[in-house]
């Protein structure tokens, strides 16, 4: 008997919407990362990418639990001497709240050229709208997340 290997070109890309309010943010990347891998899909490969696309709204809402908010740091580094910057989780909440999910999903998925291109069928928005009506987005429910 054989194993079964999809081909190349995997067609059945859905979308799913994912509201973050209220949602710990590790449970939230670590089902995002799955989909968008496609480990939810029984032709799951791991060199192909069979995943999905993900509509994360509500960004500034996600839930850190803990002493999170004030104590986790996020550094980075502009390449020149004393251009090392750390900011909280406050700070970039206010900024750029979107970059709280964006980073936690992109540390879970494979660190390679797959990783890059799976990276970018992610889209994250700070309020409940979002301009991808027109793709007809699965909502998931937070029960399903949460598990």
């Amino acid at each position: 008997m054989k194993t079964y290997l999809p081909k190349e070109e995997i067609k059945e890309q859905r979308w799913h919407l994912i509201d973050a309010s209220g949602i710990p943010l590790g449970r939230l990347a670590a089902q995002v990362a799955n989909i968008l891998r496609g480990k939810n899909k029984s032709i799951f490969t791991p060199h192909l990418d069979a995943g999905d696309f993900v509509i994360v709204i509500n960004a500034e809402k996600v839930l850190l639990t803990g002493k999170k908010e004030t104590k986790k740091e996020y550094m980075s580094y502009s390449g020149w001497k004393g251009g090392e910057r750390y900011r909280s989780v406050a700070e970039i909440r206010k900024g750029k709240p979107e970059f709280l999910i964006w980073h936690a999903v992109k540390g879970m998925l494979p660190k390679n050229r797959l990783g890059d291109r799976l990276i970018t069928k992610l889209k994250i928005y700070k309020g409940a709208n979002h301009p991808h009506t027109a793709q007809h987005p699965e909502p998931l429910k937070a029960e399903e997340i949460i598990k």
